[in-house]
């Protein structure tokens, strides 16, 4: 019975607290409703003829062509055209600076502080500088025949839970790890995210021996609670396409099944990588066919390729691809 009685009061709690949320959503709608209609009615119709007969001075945008928009003659269209700067489309980025000075002198002038309006955009100013720099940066990577090398931490959540507090900074030394390894081999890194790293080469050797490097270090390397981090990498060659925010096209995609395909400490080569590094010449390197194997995504079945060296881990599962492919 008092365990009933437990039950009803906390369903009658939670009863009173969705009825409770409903009220305060109706209120702030009823808010927002009231203050929109309030603009309206305080802001003057502008006719064809009203806005006609106003100067140049009385909009915050005129484009190319002569048309006026963002109309700043009185308070209440200041207010309006702060609330509607954001929605609008301006020719150039001159153009819109050019606006919001105009915009800003017009909130000044009302004595209107527009706190949000300049929070929001310093913020859009700083997130379009952020994309003009990874604009300006990614027009700077090789095109043409490229080499890309992917490379991850095996089983990463597994470590996460094993190290807790202490795995950023085992993180922060794989990418460091990772980084160095490229640079110095000549590539350069497209993107990192969480445990995976993205680098493109313009030679396929000099992919191939970062990829050696990278093995050899984190083997080497004594980790915390002497735990086996591992790396894999997967190394493919194609032609993509490099646009504004990176590298797209086929051959992205295969390098990352390819990875995908390795376990930690491995070294896996695309049919196309490694017809690349025909010319590689290194002491006690050996290239193992793995065979075919259908990758993810892909539609037809790539001839897979393992790296080794006698001071590397050379023993490993079958690809993680699900199986061979049927000849």
């Amino acid at each position: 019975m008092a365990r009933n009685r437990s039950t009803n009061d906390y369903l009658k709690h939670r009863a009173t607290e969705r009825s409770d949320r409903m009220r305060a959503r109706v209120f702030i709608y009823m808010c927002g409703r009231d203050l929109a209609s309030w603009q309206l009615k305080t802001m003057t119709y502008l006719d064809g003829k009203t806005r006609a007969l106003l100067p140049n001075s009385a909009f915050a945008y005129i484009d190319s062509r002569g048309r006026r928009r963002l109309p700043i003659n009185d308070e209440a269209h200041v207010r309006n055209a702060l609330a509607r700067f954001n929605q609008t489309t301006f020719e150039d980025e001159v153009a819109r600076d050019r606006a919001r000075t105009r915009l800003l002198k017009a909130a000044k002038k009302y004595r209107i502080v527009p706190v949000g309006f300049i929070t929001g955009q310093l913020q859009n100013v700083r997130i379009r500088g952020e994309v003009e720099a990874r604009a300006s940066e990614v027009r700077t990577l090789p095109t043409g025949l490229v080499t890309f090398l992917f490379a991850d931490i095996e089983d990463s959540t597994g470590l996460v839970r094993r190290l807790g507090d202490r795995y950023p900074g085992v993180l922060a030394d794989v990418r460091k790890l990772l980084s160095d390894a490229i640079r110095k081999s000549g590539g350069r890194e497209v993107d990192a995210r969480a445990d995976e790293l993205f680098a493109v080469f313009k030679k396929a050797d000099s992919a191939l021996n970062a990829a050696f490097v990278i093995q050899r270090k984190v083997l080497v390397t004594t980790w915390p609670d002497d735990l086996p981090v591992r790396v894999r990498v997967g190394l493919h060659t194609g032609r993509p396409t490099l646009t504004d925010t990176g590298y797209v096209g086929i051959a992205v995609h295969t390098a990352a099944r390819v990875c995908y395909a390795a376990h930690g400490g491995q070294i896996v080569l695309s049919r196309a990588a490694r017809d690349a590094v025909e010319s590689f010449q290194a002491a006690s390197i050996s290239f193992r066919d793995l065979g075919l194997h259908r990758l993810q995504g892909l539609s037809e079945p790539e001839a897979l390729f393992q790296a080794g060296a006698a001071d590397l881990l050379s023993e490993f599962p079958p690809p993680r691809t699900g199986g061979p492919a049927s000849t």
